[in-house]
């Protein structure tokens, strides 16, 4: 990859800041939003660790997971007002014994994901 690896970390922090940025305003409960990035940092590191060990250059590792969160924050949007709705519930004590997440929003989420996975992939390549 010709890219230098100071623009790669560039544009992983950015994906992860539009994606918390999306869902801190999705989902507006303050416990969610503060623990939510640092899960993301976390499972970033995870990712790239696991792939290094794999013998995949960081550059590759980096773009897959910018991708992967741009795919996600993508295919999340159809189901923002059910997050803000479900959200608003918590906040006033409500409990369901079951949220049920549209097939739908779930099986264009799941693409989203994908397809930006592959065009991440393909870019590395």
């Amino acid at each position: 990859m010709s890219v230098a690896a100071e623009w790669l970390w560039l544009l992983a922090i950015a994906a992860l800041v539009i994606h918390c940025s999306a869902m801190a305003k999705w989902i507006p409960i303050q416990k969610f939003w503060t623990v939510y990035p640092f899960i993301w940092v976390l499972c970033g590191m995870g990712a790239v660790a696991f792939g290094s060990s794999r013998g995949f250059p960081l550059a590759h590792m980096l773009v897959l997971c910018s991708f992967a969160l741009i795919g996600l924050t993508i295919g999340m949007y159809p189901t923002r007002k059910l997050f803000a709705t479900w959200a608003h519930e918590i906040n006033t004590g409500v409990t369901r014994e079951r949220y049920d997440y549209p097939r739908s929003h779930l099986a264009f989420c799941g693409a989203s994901v994908l397809v930006m996975l592959a065009v991440a992939v393909l870019l590395c390549h």
